[in-house]
């Protein structure tokens, strides 16, 4: 294909926005409220097939990382199940454990921004835990854990691409850093978040919330992330103002949550370990709306009422709430093609997905202008990135499109979270075909910026 230059424009919200001429996204991890303060759902849990074999990425699989696996140690039943699914050995299993422990260990949080290729640290634990377990053994472990963590909640699950929900629920797309809040199939709400870091994150699959805590307390895990703030075990109160969980945090099944706590500069990108994470305004505002739509009396002013008294508090929502986690890089949207950033490296900025969506709405890609094509693979091209900015290697051992293989693409620094993403999240395409078709746009969005009176 030949390809001509593209209309760009920028965006104060970070996006970039290509213009066809004349027409207009499991894992787990340790964790936001850390390791000893895990929540389960065990009715999200289904049984596995240890014997399949699955893709290393895959948009609805997360790869599983050391760091994520230092969490699922922490579960009371997990070491058993590692034994009679899997088969390991106490040994095996011990090793596991301390490599998941110290690869932890290895990590900090000090403020300092760092990028990294999520993909070279997911081979680089990968090849850890099969010198450990063996190949077969590691594959059976990445089917396990996904399996028992992502999927759930029957019936509710989405059946295309872009699903577009006709019941009430909460939707979380990572890659656009989006939340919206359904009801009875009706877009509510919007919320820019912040989302896992690559080395924590953010699972996919159906979820719920059935729970609202208040003031919760938290207790710092002895982690490097942790040091300096806080003393390792000691409890810290909810009314802390330093308290990472904030003024509520909302349980969405092991280890997830939402929850407050978050700087601006973090909502729209990597913030959290495996949470979806809001600043303290939004949450409050986000809980009021889930609360009304779980069946409680629980108002915005009584959400305020919480925060001023400073003491933990439990509400049970008489109806859960469910939450569906996606990641989608590529979402129809009334006339264009959003495309995001594959921050998580899963390699589903392709024509292939590309296609898929557009079937989806009954649009064919071989009737679309050159126009439109051409804009597309600009789009895919720029969107397929990594944190550094790096193209995406389309095979897990190819070099990627700079000449750099993946396997020498080694973090900046050693030990550090990948904190931030470089370039452009967003490009959209405007396709014809696409008008009035796809997923609904943002409603009344809130960004995390204080209104002005």
């Amino acid at each position: 294909m030949t390809k001509t230059k593209p209309v760009i424009t920028l965006f104060k919200n970070n996006s970039l926005v290509l213009i066809a001429t004349g027409l207009m996204g499991l894992t787990l991890m340790t964790g936001c409220d850390g390791p000893k303060q895990k929540e389960t759902q065990k009715d999200t849990q289904k049984k596995v097939d240890t014997t399949a074999k699955v893709p290393v990425h895959s948009a609805n699989q997360t790869s599983l990382t050391l760091p994520a696996l230092d969490a699922l140690f922490y579960e009371k039943d997990f070491t058993a199940v590692l034994k009679s699914k899997l088969g390991l050995t106490t040994e095996q299993i011990a090793k596991l454990k301390a490599a998941a422990h110290t690869s932890v260990a290895d990590l900090s949080e000090d403020g300092i921004a760092d990028t990294v290729s999520t993909r070279s640290a997911v081979q680089r634990y990968n090849q850890q835990i099969v010198a450990i377990i063996g190949d077969d053994k590691a594959q059976q472990l990445q089917q396990l854990v996904s399996e028992r963590y992502s999927q759930g909640l029957d019936g509710l699950a989405p059946t295309k691409p872009n699903f577009v929900p006709t019941d009430t629920r909460i939707v979380v797309n990572a890659p656009a850093f989006r939340m919206d809040v359904f009801q009875n199939g009706h877009l509510l709400k919007s919320y820019k978040v912040g989302i896992g870091y690559p080395e924590f994150p953010l699972p996919t699959g159906m979820r719920r919330a059935d729970t609202l805590i208040f003031n919760p307390s938290w207790t710092p895990p002895d982690e490097p992330w942790v040091k300096g703030k806080f003393q390792p075990g000691k409890k810290v109160s909810g009314s802390n103002e330093d308290n990472p969980l904030g003024v509520i945090k909302i349980p969405i099944g092991m280890p997830s949550l939402i929850h407050g706590g978050k700087p601006l500069t973090k909502i729209g990108n990597f913030a959290s370990h495996g949470c979806v994470g809001l600043t303290n305004s939004q949450v409050q505002d986000f809980t009021a709306t889930v609360a009304q739509l779980g069946g409680s009396n629980v108002t915005a002013e009584s959400v305020k009422a919480f925060k001023s008294k400073g003491k933990t508090q439990s509400i049970k929502l008489p109806t859960p709430v469910p939450v569906d986690l996606r990641y989608e890089t590529i979402v129809a949207q009334n006339g264009s093609l959003h495309i995001y950033r594959d921050v998580y490296e899963r390699g589903t900025n392709t024509i292939e997905t590309a296609k898929q969506i557009l079937d989806a709405y009954n649009v064919n890609y071989d009737k679309l202008t050159q126009q439109e094509k051409t804009e597309l693979d600009t789009a895919l091209d720029e969107m397929n990135r990594d944190a550094r900015g790096n193209s995406i290697a389309t095979d897990n051992l190819a070099p990627s499109k700079d000449g750099v293989p993946a396997s020498k693409q080694q973090r900046s620094k050693q030990g550090k979270i990948t904190s931030r993403v470089k370039g452009q999240k967003e490009a959209v395409v405007a396709i014809a075909a696409l008008q009035g078709k796809g997923y609904p746009e943002p409603v009344d969005l809130n960004t995390g910026v204080p209104a002005k009176n």
